[in-house]
């Protein structure tokens, strides 16, 4: 497809009870409007959507599933009051969030029966994400024939990572019959960060060495040299790696084994780790929000303090890791909710890191929030630390134009 026939291209991420979309025009990679639908199945859904530049509203609408979510997301963003495109026919790309391609896939693809059959056969490593994934490519199919979809994949930015990183020291035969090793998310905003960051700093992806660390509700550092994956700290599953809102990360595995002789069904411990640890199950107030976790802990709540400096010391050990794993780091790069936002969370890491010469700047660490660039270490630091938003949507957008075009 010459790329002077592609202009709109619609970036959809659809969740088991939610899609998100956003409109760009392409390619200057201007947002037009975005929106999500939010309890799609149950008897009244709700549609958020903002036209760029204008506050967001919000309305009640039927879903009963996907396809009349997708339905419900088309009609605004043609409807001549709140709309941004005269007719669908203006929409010539669909990108779509895939959390999981497994071995199969180290690049985006366009979408055909192989890939539905490969995201289908890759469900019983994601299987609360890839099925609703597909999903929503089913329903853009429906709505949008013969306009090309593009799977964009979680995964697919860690395929890059050595063997000797991703295998675990388990015997082979679990590696070549169940596929069992480490495969790493948030791939998307990772490789963003990246290509921002070196933008930001003015020097090309290939001479950089970054560890960049995406800290939301579930969280992943990563390790790159030269472009490539080094080493991730999600696994198989995005559970191990560091504390989450309510993922335990990294634990004796053998802890599994002792809760299934207290009587612990493999069922339950699973809703355990992934539902009901890390800041959740540690911070003794009911909530996983790191936001809630600091208001607790500045209010005297011994659990809440306890459970920041678990999430402070469990990234520094993966930053310091990394560090040493790509001899010395151009920049440690945060992002995500919490690493864009929450300058009291990013503290309790970079305060454990000034043996790697990350040295904090308290008053930059407090202006750099909602949404800015910009550095938090102190000057003559020899390892800076950079706020960098994320954008997966645009990435996934500027993925499915360069695959199209090229």
């Amino acid at each position: 497809m010459p790329s002077q026939t592609l202009d709109k291209i619609l970036v959809v991420n659809s969740g088991s009870s939610s899609l998100k979309f956003m409109l760009f025009s392409m390619p200057n990679e201007q947002m037009l409007a975005k929106g999500v639908v939010e309890r799609i199945g149950q008897p009244s859904a709700n549609l958020t959507y903002q036209r760029d530049g204008e506050a967001k509203s919000n309305r009640s609408i039927a879903a009963e599933n996907h396809g009349q979510a997708l339905t419900a997301a088309c009609h605004i963003l043609t409807d001549p009051a709140t709309g941004v495109i005269p007719s669908l026919r203006d929409v010539q790309a669909i990108g779509h969030r895939v959390v999981h391609g497994g071995e199969l896939f180290s690049t985006p693809r366009q979408v055909d029966t192989a890939v539905k059959n490969a995201i289908t056969e890759c469900a019983a490593l994601a299987p609360l994400h890839n099925p609703p994934n597909l999903g929503g490519i089913l329903a853009c199919e429906a709505v949008f024939p013969g306009v090309p979809n593009v799977a964009v994949f979680d995964t697919a930015f860690h395929q890059s990572m050595p063997s000797h990183a991703f295998r675990y020291a388990i015997p082979n035969q679990y590696y070549d019959q169940y596929h069992i090793r480490k495969y790493g998310f948030h791939g998307t905003s990772h490789k963003y960060v990246m290509q921002a960051t070196a933008a930001f700093l003015g020097r090309p992806v290939a001479q950089l060495k970054l560890i960049t660390c995406h800290l939301g509700n579930g969280s992943s550092i990563t390790a790159i040299d030269g472009g490539r994956v080094l080493d991730t700290s999600m696994g198989m599953t995005p559970l191990p790696g560091l504390v989450m809102g309510t993922r335990c990360g990294d634990v004796d595995p053998a802890i599994v084994l002792f809760l299934m002789r207290q009587g612990m069904t493999p069922d339950a411990i699973d809703d355990l780790l992934n539902k009901k640890c890390g800041l959740l199950g540690v911070g003794g107030i009911d909530s996983g929000d790191m936001r809630d976790m600091v208001e607790a802990a500045a209010g005297g709540n011994e659990s809440a303090a306890m459970a920041l400096d678990m999430f402070g010391h469990r990234a520094a050990f993966y930053v310091g890791g990394y560090y040493a794993l790509l001899g010395g780091a151009d920049a440690i790069v945060l992002t995500g909710g919490i690493g864009e936002n929450c300058y009291p969370a990013r503290k309790k890491i970079i305060e454990r890191l000034s043996g790697i010469g990350c040295l904090l700047d308290d008053q930059r660490n407090e202006q750099v929030i909602r949404g800015n660039a910009g550095l938090i270490t102190k000057d003559h630091s020899r390892t800076p630390v950079i706020i960098m938003p994320t954008n997966e949507e645009l990435m996934i957008a500027r993925e499915t134009y360069e695959l199209l075009t090229h």
